[in-house]
């Protein structure tokens, strides 16, 4: 029996989207069914979805085309994205980096004529993910996700509203990484291809997504207002052990240094490992590593890496036939189903796109990035650290979607603008 892998693979995709799409679901189940609740759980854990099945993938490679051709397969993908933002959360989520971040914050938020927590907010959605351009949008997600955690997603919030403050986030990071060529992954694709410098980036990208930014963050503190005024953050977790200014300098000399080795999987992890036997030796200055949310991050995004290798024969002639402006708009929405770095992969392998398309493919790709958990790289990252606030410990895919769609419309604007 032979069988079409490239169909399967597009079947499996799919079937893993769906997944995605009903992951809260087996939530619920596992509350009725507790016999099978472990089951359950697992596979309600978004992050396990794209991992969960790739092995069905490679199994059904390796029954039907051979052992030697899956495995060829898998270690053909390249994996330095998934290693990169499971180091990047582990390390920019340590408490000396965290502590410094949030000091940066505090100190401007104090500055600021208003609420002094929605100021801290609006920092958190506007600054950092601009930030994110210069860190990286993983480093920028993961600071902006647990600055946020104990003000907007807990039980006083709304449920509505954490989807909104959510979806705000999600928008916010995707566009606010195109300040330079380096730090968003869907620039990072393309960059090289096309000849897009930081410069470029800021000038045509950057100053559109910087408005967007600023326009979502102020829209949603306002929304926040009357919600905050009923939260009290008590002293204990307000004030902190002083952590030693050399401590905090060589977290931050770690960070830099994952950050510029990005590229290079040897080094930026052989930096990890010194990172951990640092924190080790200094464990009186430290929180727990997030080191279990940052495998599931990356599991998620290996996956991903996985399943998304073979959908090139029906992507590629999707993007290939669109004028700009359907581009702009179908990037947008094939965002939502697929990762926007692969989607502007794709537009790099096409020959002689216009200026105007590649402008657009691009546009729509960081536009869409808040659409879904998987739309953009560090949204599962997101969901790893926030999703403790949602109801039944989980987030909606439906509501999701449906949060992100005002900012994304922001986006859409600016951009075609």
């Amino acid at each position: 029996m032979t069988l079409n892998m490239d169909i399967v693979a597009a079947i499996i995709f799919a079937l893993a989207l769906i997944h995605t799409f009903t992951a809260k679901s087996f939530e619920t189940l596992a509350h009725k069914h507790p016999r099978h609740a472990g089951l359950f759980h697992l596979l309600g854990e978004v992050e396990v979805v794209f991992g969960f099945w790739a092995f069905i993938l490679i199994g059904l490679l390796a029954v039907f085309a051979g052992g030697d051709k899956a495995i060829s397969y898998v270690e053909s993908r390249q994996y330095t994205e998934p290693l990169f933002v499971f180091v990047i959360m582990v390390v920019a989520a340590s408490r000396p980096v965290l502590s410094v971040v949030r000091n940066m914050i505090l100190f401007v938020a104090n500055l600021m004529p208003m609420n002094r927590m929605i100021a801290q907010i609006w920092l958190s959605m506007a600054l950092v993910p601009l930030l994110g351009s210069f860190i990286t949008e993983p480093a920028a997600m993961t600071i902006a996700a647990l600055l946020l955690a104990p003000l907007v997603f807990n039980q006083k919030i709304p449920e509505w509203l954490k989807y909104a403050s959510l979806g705000v986030l999600f928008v916010n990071i995707s566009i606010g990484g195109t300040l330079t060529s380096y730090a968003a992954p869907p620039v990072l694709m393309v960059a090289t291809a096309w000849q897009w410098d930081s410069a470029f980036m800021a000038t045509t990208f950057g100053w559109k997504a910087a408005v967007a930014v600023l326009i979502n963050s102020t829209v949603l503190s306002y929304m926040l207002h009357k919600h905050i005024a009923q939260i009290k953050v008590s002293k204990d977790t307000v004030k902190e052990r002083k952590i030693p200014l050399m401590v905090s300098m060589i977290h931050m000399l770690f960070l830099i240094g994952v950050i510029l080795f990005a590229h290079h999987p040897v080094l930026f992890f052989g930096l990890f490992l010194l990172f951990l036997g640092f924190t080790q030796a200094y464990e009186r200055h430290q929180s727990p590593l997030i080191l279990k949310e940052g495998m599931l991050v990356g599991f998620f995004l290996a996956g991903l890496v996985v399943l998304g290798g073979m959908q090139q024969w029906w992507l590629q002639p999707i993007v290939s036939r669109l004028e700009p402006l359907e581009l702009f708009f179908g990037a947008t929405a094939l965002t939502a189903i697929t990762d926007n770095a692969a989607l502007t992969y794709l537009g790099s392998l096409i020959v002689g796109m216009s200026d105007e398309a590649k402008y657009m493919l691009m546009a729509g790709a960081v536009t869409g990035g808040g659409l879904s958990i998987i739309a953009n790289a560090p949204n599962p990252a997101g969901v790893s650290l926030l999703k403790g606030g949602f109801e039944e410990g989980s987030v909606g895919a439906v509501a999701l979607l449906l949060g992100a769609l005002p900012p994304t419309i922001v986006a859409a604007i600016l951009f075609l603008i």
